[in-house]
């Protein structure tokens, strides 16, 4: 059964396919001209039409984190704001749960909106003449919900986002990390299945911002809420999406975990795009392990393990049992000291109380640990059993 279960696709929620959004009058031109290979400023120019979005496709599965991102003017922000239909779109089709919202009518798209997706804004679109209750609670008092079950529901709500003890503060009286809470509290209040946020922390200062990504990432953990995330910041699109597109000119020009964007940058604008990334926060463990030259038993004789490293022009060597397991390090100066010491094996001079290392492990989190070990890291399975090493040398290097 369990198999049956796993061999599931993941459930698609939003499949956007070829949508385009064009601002002007002359847009039979404009998508001529599309056809032909202009660029947008020579269609500006000549047509007096502005080419938003160009052929945007991508899917987004349901509980997970996508994030588009891209210079301003790339496009991102009206993408989302058509997934909400704030701006109708000019061709393509965005489907939701399988149906098409773009030929919904103002009533379905209503219900759409008041029920199903959620929008933050990057302004916080607060109402000051309410209390941090009064803002939580918006949705569900349009809605029609009685006072008892609103303010239940948005306690709840006002509680999973940090802020207890501030339910009847006024607007005025919070930070801009607060604010944004409270933003992701309302937006939440609603139970959607889908959030739609344009770029909600850009005006935050560094350090609530990091905080709400957190918090947010808290939250999507605990709730499993499908999430579209714009961003102007790479280094945020990576940490908070499962999936991350880029964009340039209204086109998108590479989708894929943040894993393989990295690794595999699809053309030079990516490259370039993705140059000021912090890897050490993208790639893991196993993406810069290697298997070790020199591997000997516990029991091998000092001689042994002397002519195993001299071969392998290396000064310490990795001791594993029988089944693979790792024992610990050998350095070439305590298998020296046992062969003078005529000792029948090296048991007694391996250095076994070594640190390791799991190989889903972001980089960024072991540089303190490989910073104060004279040997590479050994990387374990979790039985123990030695898969590879991690040098400081293979760390530096996603670091420059």
């Amino acid at each position: 059964m369990s198999q049956a279960l796993n061999s599931e696709k993941p459930e698609t929620i939003l499949s956007v396919r070829n949508l385009r959004k064009f601002f002007g009058i002359n847009r039979a031109a404009a998508r001529k001209m599309l056809q032909e290979g202009a660029g947008k400023s020579d269609i500006l120019k000549r047509t007096g039409v502005t080419v938003a979005i160009d052929d945007v496709s991508f899917d987004v599965e349901r509980g997970k984190i996508f994030a588009l991102i891209g210079l301003s003017g790339s496009g991102k922000s009206t993408v989302v704001r058509c997934v909400n239909m704030l701006q109708r779109p000019t061709s393509g089709q965005i489907l939701f749960e399988g149906r098409d919202i773009v030929h919904m009518d103002k009533k379905e798209l209503y219900e759409l909106r008041r029920s199903k997706i959620s929008m933050v804004f990057q302004s916080f679109g607060l109402m000051s003449h309410r209390d941090v209750m009064g803002n939580v609670a918006y949705g569900l008092d349009v809605r029609g919900i009685g006072k008892g079950d609103r303010e239940r529901k948005a306690m709840e709500m006002i509680e999973l986002v940090g802020l207890e003890g501030w339910a009847h503060k006024p607007i005025g009286d919070l930070s801009g990390g607060m604010k944004q809470r409270v933003g992701i509290a309302r937006a939440l209040c609603n139970d959607p299945d889908l959030l739609l946020m344009d770029e909600p922390f850009s005006a935050l200062d560094p350090l609530a911002r990091r905080d709400m990504q957190f918090e947010l990432l808290s939250i999507q953990k605990k709730l499993g809420k499908t999430i579209v995330f714009i961003t102007h910041d790479i280094n945020e699109a990576f940490k908070m999406g499962d999936t991350v597109g880029i964009m340039r000119d209204g086109r998108i020009e590479q989708l894929g975990a943040p894993t393989e964007l990295a690794l595999s940058p699809a053309n030079d604008y990516v490259k370039e795009f993705l140059g000021s990334i912090d890897k050490t926060k993208v790639l893991s463990v196993r993406h810069i392990m290697i298997t070790p030259s020199c591997l000997i038993r516990e029991q091998a004789d000092p001689v042994t393990a002397i002519r195993e490293m001299r071969v392998n022009d290396v000064s310490t060597a990795y001791v594993i049992g029988r089944k693979m397991e790792f024992i610990g390090i050998l350095a070439l100066n305590a298998a020296l000291q046992a062969r003078h010491d005529n000792l029948p094996s090296v048991a007694s001079v391996i250095t076994r109380d070594v640190p390791n290392v799991e190989q889903n492990v972001l980089i960024g989190d072991i540089i303190g640990l490989a910073s104060e070990t004279p040997f590479p890291l050994a990387v374990l399975d979790d039985r123990g059993r030695l898969e590879g090493i991690v040098s400081r040398a293979a760390i530096l290097s996603c670091l420059l």
